[in-house]
């Protein structure tokens, strides 16, 4: 490619900065893609732009730096120190390279058209793969709290339902499961709205039963499903790739669908009589142990689960569990909470 002299050196020497910004700014997200997200297909994006950049960084435009003269060599600002998590650096660096590219398509339409076209489809194109690592990173951050999780709580009706979840929250339990029946929409919808805001507030996990249309209307982490109720497929295409989807098992041949289905967590049970499902067949310990050696799933140990039977269902081999009653018809939910971890360690 021929070096078309730049009549102007401040403009020159402007966009060679930018590009150097642009390039370095999507460097640092191309390697979150990489080695924080695993997704080779936004890690060859990012390089392809990389390079066509690279392409068109011009000897005439690094003949113009002049680093000595660079009135902003140097500067920082506050905002730079308060980048407290991987996506306020990923953001900040899309943020960059954004405002880079658009400063060499203004002033490069004149001395270098076909450089600001690659900029102006490269600044169009990462409003978009921004959305998609943000997404990437949620699903990543979702897995994450879904690992650490000990205590998911159920929900169920309660007349002081708000006030139940947040004492369990507020001692640790880290996934809310909304469930609740023979309501009408909008109380759900208004129910649900209280739980997924104290769960943002906490930093749990707030996961919708059955409803996929509530799960999306609120934001949910995911959803999940009984053996009876939608497909797993159609959930994931409606849903997406980042949010979660527990299914109930019963038996370790539900085990093997839910794997092969694709979903994140399990529920495994019931373990002992429940009155939420009076009707359901109990399982008992043995579905336990033998979950625990068919699975390399995060599975929640579910079914009348309470603190006077924890410990030989940890000694079945759960390391998580799913608790209704316990809490939500404890005339003192946090100490209940409280107790359950105790029983745990």
């Amino acid at each position: 490619m021929q070096n078309t002299p730049i009549p102007d050196p401040s403009v020159a020497q402007l966009i060679d900065a930018n590009l150097d910004r642009a390039r370095e700014g999507l460097r640092v997200v191309e390697d979150w893609c990489r080695f924080g997200l695993n997704r080779k297909d936004l890690v060859i994006t990012i390089k392809d732009w990389r390079q066509k950049l690279g392409i068109h960084h011009k000897e005439t435009y690094k003949q113009a730096r002049s680093t000595s003269q660079d009135q902003g060599l140097g500067l920082s600002h506050q905002a730079q120190s308060n980048r407290k998590t991987t996506w306020d650096v990923v953001a900040a660096n899309c943020a960059r390279a954004q405002e880079a590219l658009r400063v060499i398509e203004e002033f490069g339409r004149s001395p270098d058209p076909e450089l600001a076209s690659v900029a102006a489809l490269i600044r169009y194109g990462l409003y978009e793969l921004e959305l998609n690592v943000l997404e990437a990173t949620n699903g990543g951050t979702r897995h994450k709290k879904l690992s650490e999780c000990q205590i998911c709580l159920i929900t169920s009706p309660n007349s002081n339902l708000t006030q139940t979840v947040d004492d369990a929250l507020s001692v640790g339990v880290g996934m809310v499961q909304y469930r609740s029946k023979n309501i009408s929409d909008l109380q759900m919808f208004s129910e649900a709205k209280e739980l997924a805001d104290l769960c943002k507030k906490y930093k749990a996990l707030f996961i919708i039963n059955d409803r996929i249309d509530l799960a999306l209307a609120l934001d949910a982490d995911g959803v999940h499903l009984g053996q009876k109720d939608f497909p797993v497929e159609i959930a994931r295409q409606l849903i997406g790739s980042n949010k979660l989807i527990g299914r109930s098992t019963h038996s370790l041949q539900d085990i093997n669908q839910a794997e092969q289905e694709g979903c994140d967590y399990l529920g495994v049970g019931p373990v002992h009589k429940t009155s939420t499902k009076p009707n359901e067949k109990v399982v008992g310990l043995i579905y336990v142990e033998e979950a625990s050696k068919a699975t390399t799933l995060p599975w929640f140990a579910i079914g009348g689960v309470n603190g006077s039977n924890i410990k030989s269902i940890l000694t079945a081999g759960a390391q998580r569990i799913a608790v209704v009653g316990a809490i939500m018809n404890s005339p003192n939910p946090r100490e209940a909470a409280e107790e359950l971890f105790e029983a745990m360690e």
